[in-house]
């Protein structure tokens, strides 16, 4: 129970004719009168708002999954269950880390009546939170006091990737459009897939491609039409750890990573195939690759709550256990962000996983090093900068050579390019035949 604003207010007033009692001494009998007016006021409205007792029900409608970083809307329905007329504020007691803009929220209820109010709240991280009550202000009948309580009202959400933006890239990509997004048109080298149909020869089809037999009977000629194969699996090896932690503008390099691999589950789906991913460095989980529907939403439920640790990542115990949990040949994208003292443990684990699997190893770079390559050199001091940045480039350029060497597809770019990277060297391997 709190004074509320009006008696403090009336006390600010009485005081202020007490200033002058010692100048005129006739008024101190007429202040004393009021000042225990105002006491007795005071008093009476206090035991009448500690005798209503909570006569407030609440009532919150929440959508049990929120989009990370973007605005959700939050209904808090309260009723007057007393005879006499509240002045109420609510403010909901919502998780530790989101934003919340509309709050508190005022409302007056008559005997009996209900009422709603809507307020936003903006996740700023994926996970599991807890909405755990609502605290209640009421003001008293003469509206001197006010009365907090907090009213249990648990509801449970979890934060998602915010998939609107990766499924409107997944339909550019199904529908073809895939300039929108970065993706380039992959033209075949071989047949590399299954017989599709036949159809009247075009400009640029191959010669191999003919069918003769068809031209002999049409009199014109026929070529043989391939579609993809279908039915390949996906491993996504999403790297945990410390490495992982870094934050741009986009948020985390784990978050943008996870994003990207959704979308890539989500074009590959509708390619046929399957994707499975196998977390590891301090947050070790495994979903394999299955062809059932509704799959990257299985996926999405699966990872949402994944964060980058403190860990530090075993990248040869990772590719150890997923060789072990994968036996089918599948391609296995191992997404990380290296430094110069992981690059020899990266490239022995991408060469474990090459004796049965295709290999992708996507090594994320920051993009401020892109910024700072681009920035003047005006000083020696700046001039150093600059040579190690050269420098570092040029190791992860060396490793870039070196996976090459050994037969293995890499990734150099940043959080920002690897959803477009991703699609056009899967577009492209699919393209290729090689899986």
């Amino acid at each position: 129970m709190t004074p509320a604003p009006r008696l403090i207010q009336a006390c600010a007033l009485v005081a202020v004719p007490a200033l002058a009692i010692p100048m005129v001494s006739w008024l101190a009998l007429p202040w004393t009168v009021l000042v225990g007016l105002l006491a007795g006021v005071a008093l009476v409205d206090f035991f009448l708002l500690l005798r209503a007792g909570p006569e407030i029900t609440l009532e919150r409608t929440i959508a049990t999954t929120l989009p990370v970083s973007a605005p959700s809307r939050v209904t808090l329905a309260a009723c007057n269950r007393g005879a006499r007329r509240l002045v109420v504020r609510l403010h909901d007691l919502y998780p530790a880390g989101f934003a919340a803009r509309d709050l508190p929220v005022a409302m007056v209820l008559g005997p009996g009546r209900c009422g709603r109010s809507r307020y936003t709240v903006v996740p700023s991280r994926r996970g599991r939170f807890v909405f755990a009550g609502v605290h209640v202000a009421v003001l008293s009948p003469l509206a001197l006091w006010r009365r907090r309580w907090e009213v249990p009202c648990r509801d449970e959400v979890r934060v998602f990737p915010d998939f609107r933006g990766i499924s409107r890239f997944s339909l550019l990509a199904v529908s073809h459009e895939l300039a929108g997004m970065g993706i380039r048109r992959i033209m075949r080298r071989g047949q590399g897939g299954e017989f599709h149909q036949l159809r009247e020869y075009r400009q640029g089809d191959e010669l191999r491609k003919i069918d003769w037999k068809a031209t002999s009977r049409y009199g014109r000629l026929i070529s043989r039409e391939y579609e993809d194969e279908r039915d390949q699996h996906l491993v996504f090896m999403l790297d945990c750890g410390r490495r992982m932690r870094h934050l741009e503008a986009g948020g985390s390099l784990l978050d943008q990573a996870l994003a990207a691999i959704l979308l890539l589950a989500h074009v590959a789906d509708h390619q046929g195939d399957a994707a499975g991913i196998y977390s590891f460095g301090g947050a070790e989980r495994w979903i394999p690759p299955r062809r059932t529907e509704g799959a990257v939403s299985q996926l999405l439920r699966q990872t949402f709550d994944l964060h980058a640790t403190t860990a530090a990542a075993d990248y040869l115990a990772a590719a150890a256990r997923v060789s072990a949990l994968q036996g089918r040949r599948s391609l296995v994208i191992l997404v990380t962000s290296s430094r110069a003292e992981d690059q020899e443990d990266v490239l022995q684990a991408a060469l474990l996983l090459a004796r049965r699997h295709l290999v992708v190893v996507a090594d994320l770079r920051e993009s401020v090093l892109d910024h700072e390559q681009r920035r003047p050199v005006t000083s020696f001091a700046g001039a150093l900068r600059y040579q190690a940045l050269l420098d570092y480039l040029n190791r992860r350029q060396a490793l870039g050579r070196l996976f090459a060497h050994h037969g293995i597809l890499s990734l150099d770019v940043t959080a920002a390019g690897l959803p477009a990277a991703l699609v056009n060297q899967y577009l492209e391997i699919k393209g290729s035949g090689r899986l």
